[in-house]
């Protein structure tokens, strides 16, 4: 079994990533996209939005981070993952899922599941342009407006030399609304060699073991149910060993991520940026445990860091005064 963090843009950045992947039971990362317009990007913009790949490619706590580029020119593309790949990036993925409106009209993400020899020009370019020992993967929707292509999109990566395909399972138009139809998987599994990992709508154990029956796949990509959760990669790892007992982190073990969440927000991310990012994490953590709840409605209104900082002292000291 293969548990991969997904990106999420806006979210899932390189300081949500190094705190999830210090919890454990997660693989292997993929960074939000990085955009690629008409030019070859410098090394710079890369580091800043993939910064693990000064540390081998690796979060702090040796998990790998492959790189995700967005675009539509299959030579640019090809040219900005060679460039990742003389980085040292552990591999290079590909995104055919966006469902943003500015990407679409920009002929990106999941506006190419229209154009399924634009995803075979797209892969085999950027498979041609790195070393063969760096893989090249690709995340897609199901479709644009409806799933009828699926099959040929997925096809399309396969013949163009791509390691593994992560299928989110719903169309652009379907959002991230529920559900995710993950016997969609199951039929583009019937058609493919490659590996299939399957994503979308995984919120708890009893939902990766029913996405791993409907989907055919034991490979899952986590998103915002990891944050939500930042335990579930290892308790599905758990049952999967057969432990009976569920794993859960306690308020204590998941204030303690919020404070190092924090402080890595406070050195990296712009002032205007920080309290946000927090709330943000809050609002997700507060669908699984109740003291997240308590702790959002505290800081939803804060606009000041400083309020921040006063208010984890003051938790951690109500956690000493009871022992």
């Amino acid at each position: 079994m293969t548990l991969l963090l997904a990106p999420m843009e806006g979210l899932l950045d390189f300081v949500l990533r190094d705190i999830l992947t210090r919890v454990g039971g997660v693989d292997r990362c993929v960074s939000e996209f990085i955009r690629i317009n008409d030019t070859l990007l410098p090394e710079r913009v890369f580091v800043r939005c993939v910064p693990e790949l000064l540390q081998g490619s690796k979060t702090t706590s040796g998990v790998a981070v492959r790189p995700q580029l967005l675009g539509s020119d299959p030579q640019c593309l090809a040219d900005n993952a060679a460039c990742l790949a003389g980085l040292g990036a552990e591999g290079i993925d590909l995104n055919f899922g966006c469902p943003s409106p500015v990407v679409n009209r920009h002929r990106g993400g999941s506006a190419l599941l229209d154009e399924p020899e634009m995803l075979f020009a797209i892969v085999s370019a950027v498979r041609q342009a790195v070393p063969a020992q760096v893989p090249v993967s690709a995340k897609m929707r199901l479709g644009l407006h409806d799933d009828r292509r699926a099959e040929a999109c997925a096809l399309a990566i396969e013949a163009g030399g791509a390691s593994e395909i992560v299928v989110h399972a719903r169309t652009k138009q379907d959002g991230y609304r529920p559900p995710a139809y993950w016997h969609r998987i199951a039929d583009i599994g019937a058609v493919v060699q490659l590996p299939l990992i399957a994503n979308g709508e995984i919120w708890s154990v009893a939902d990766a073991l029913r996405c791993r029956e409907v989907s055919g796949c034991q490979r899952l990509m986590l998103g915002r149910g990891m944050v939500a959760n930042p335990a579930l990669a290892l308790a599905i790892r758990a049952h999967d060993a057969g432990h009976v007992t569920p794993v859960a982190l306690s308020w204590p073990a998941l204030l303690a991520l919020l404070d190092q969440f924090w402080q890595l927000v406070v050195q990296h991310l712009d002032k205007e940026q920080q309290t946000g990012r927090l709330k943000q994490w809050l609002n997700l953590l507060r669908r699984v445990d109740p003291q997240a709840q308590a702790a959002f409605m505290a800081v939803r209104t804060f606009h000041q860091p400083h309020d921040v900082a006063l208010w984890l002292a003051a938790q951690h000291k109500a956690l000493e005064a009871h022992g």
